[in-house]
């Protein structure tokens, strides 16, 4: 099989290199920091952004929020089927 990003350093700007599922919780941060989340589910997401500031936002199905996100609190998350889009 053909690797296109062998040779290639990752970017931020570039495809993410995994999808990690999150599990919302108040006190812990992910594991990497995402790049973007994706959500099969709407509802509304509360994330603590990597400024740190806590934001709620609203989505729709299939959505994809493209913000540097260190934890996705349970408190305020209604969506499900969240993934973390990471570039480690």
């Amino acid at each position: 099989m053909r690797n296109p990003f062998e040779n290639r350093t990752p970017a931020l700007h570039g495809p993410a290199l995994d999808m990690v599922p999150v599990t919302p919780a108040d006190a812990a941060d992910l594991g990497d920091v995402a790049s973007a989340l994706y959500v099969e589910t709407g509802g509304a997401v509360s994330f603590v952004t990597l400024a740190g500031a806590v934001r709620t936002v609203s989505v729709a199905d299939k959505s994809i929020l493209p913000v540097a996100v260190r934890r996705v609190r349970a408190t305020g998350t209604t969506a499900s089927g969240i993934f973390a889009m990471v570039h480690v």
